[in-house]
């Protein structure tokens, strides 16, 4: 582990361990993610606290000498021996795990799993990104002994925990409950804290860097190298440059108001039916959340899905603030402390849109927007997001001010009344409810 390294408390830890204890070692577990999410620190964190005894093998740096283990199956008993020897890591049946880190760099190594966990000797963890998973595993036999499990980055509750409050949540949890307001002077702090969160984001190294020096600048070089690291990973699923493009209009794009990511904007006199591809590998990188329409909203909203109608959202909103103030090289920290007290002039209503995506994306559900059309035609109602709910939907309006006037909303729940369960403003005020409609603030969109 890296020296003077600060680690923290993920959620995904408690379904590593179910991994181990449900499954006995017969799937290894391979855990996805956008790079830099904290992949490979949470299986070292596992193997060292569940396990008597571990080697992690690292192929993004590894020797020739064990890359060259895996071209040759044949003997087991040979391949374990020379893992010892190289590791100095004494390995004990059922007892030691063995991670294969970057995994995709050595698609031998997961082709290998079928075997290794047939030998049922050791458990085996893997990590890598998604979209490098799939690009170089196009040529192996792809283990079906594998579980699974998308890591994001870190969630509200995971930084909260890693500012050392350990109190925040438990609040939140229990007032959205008991649907009651927390009061002006509560809210104001919890609106301040949230807009923290906002602004470093859930990338664990921000995090780290923000808790080490409070200083924004030094956070915001974190970002940026992170971003560039991104924008290295959309060359290999582009070589024109597309989807970097694509990625870098983000902010802008929303900034807009825009009714779904133009594509032709972001990629002069490109089509969108010509990207489709170029966007499902986005979305498998983990790197963006992708807001599809639902052109029929209903409980089966993944059927009425527009491929060619999305919304492109990043995965982090503090690289999504970063990547908007691109413009300079650095982003001073006058910008982020005027974000943070709420005092910059420009109009913020996209950045909450992107954390609010963030949000429900890290419990687990698909994004869907929707819009209808006013009387005449030209102009369009718009819901931000639609969720499944029990066997209907709720729909989702959005409002960083202005939150007195919710016409999207109604207009929405006056056309699908009977498919509707709850109706939720996020807004950034405290908890109400009025004529039927929960305002929600912004904060507590966890719990939805």
């Amino acid at each position: 582990m890296e020296e003077n390294a600060i680690y923290f408390k993920r959620k995904i830890y408690d379904t590593m361990r179910r991994w181990k204890t449900e499954r006995h070692g017969t799937t290894a577990l391979l855990i996805q993610g956008a790079r830099r999410v904290g992949k490979s620190t949470i299986a070292r964190q596992f193997a060292s606290k569940e396990y008597k005894s571990y080697i992690l093998i690292d192929f993004s740096r590894v020797s020739k000498e064990v890359n060259d283990l895996f071209n040759d199956l044949s003997d087991l008993n040979y391949l374990f021996l020379r893992l010892q020897f190289l590791y100095q890591v004494n390995l004990y049946e059922r007892e030691s795990v063995i991670i294969f880190d970057e995994v995709q760099l050595q698609p031998l190594a997961r082709q290998a799993i079928k075997h290794l966990v047939e030998d049922h000797r050791y458990d085996y963890i893997e990590t890598g990104s998604l979209i490098s998973v799939r690009s170089k595993s196009r040529d192996i036999i792809i283990p079906s002994e594998e579980t699974k499990v998308d890591m994001y980055p870190m969630d509200y509750e995971e930084f909260r925990r890693a500012m050392g409050d350990a109190t925040t949540i438990p609040l939140l949890r229990a007032a959205f409950g008991r649907k009651t307001p927390l009061g002006d002077a509560v809210h104001r702090k919890l609106m301040r804290d949230f807009r923290l969160y906002m602004l470093v984001g859930g990338m664990p190294q921000a995090v780290a860097a923000y808790i080490r020096t409070n200083n924004f600048t030094e956070v915001d070089m974190v970002k940026r190298d992170i971003i560039s690291l991104y924008k290295e990973d959309f060359g290999k699923i582009d070589l024109t440059g597309r989807a970097k493009a694509m990625y870098e209009a983000i902010p802008g794009q929303l900034s807009r108001n825009l009714l779904r990511y133009q594509v032709g904007k972001a990629i002069p006199e490109e089509k969108v039916e010509r990207i489709t591809g170029i966007l499902k590998e986005m979305e498998d990188s983990m790197t963006v959340n992708v807001v599809y329409h639902s052109n029929d909203p209903d409980a089966g909203l993944a059927l009425t899905r527009n491929e060619e109608y999305f919304k492109l959202y990043a995965s982090d909103t503090g690289l999504f603030v970063t990547l908007a103030f691109m413009d300079s090289d650095v982003t001073e920290n006058v910008i982020y402390n005027k974000l943070l007290n709420d005092k910059l002039s420009t109009n913020l209503g996209y950045v909450y849109e992107n954390v609010i995506a963030q949000m429900l994306k890290a419990t687990g559900k698909h994004l869907f927007y929707h819009t209808i059309p006013y009387a005449e035609g030209k102009k369009y109602y718009e819901i931000d997001f639609v969720i499944p709910d029990k066997h209907k939907i709720s729909p989702i309006e959005v409002k960083s001010s202005g939150y007195k006037s919710h016409k999207s909303l109604d207009a929405f729940c006056d056309r699908y009344s009977a498919r509707i369960l709850n109706k939720y403003l996020i807004y950034t005020k405290d908890y109400k409810r009025e004529n039927g409609i929960d305002f929600i603030p912004v904060y507590m969109t966890m719990f939805l």
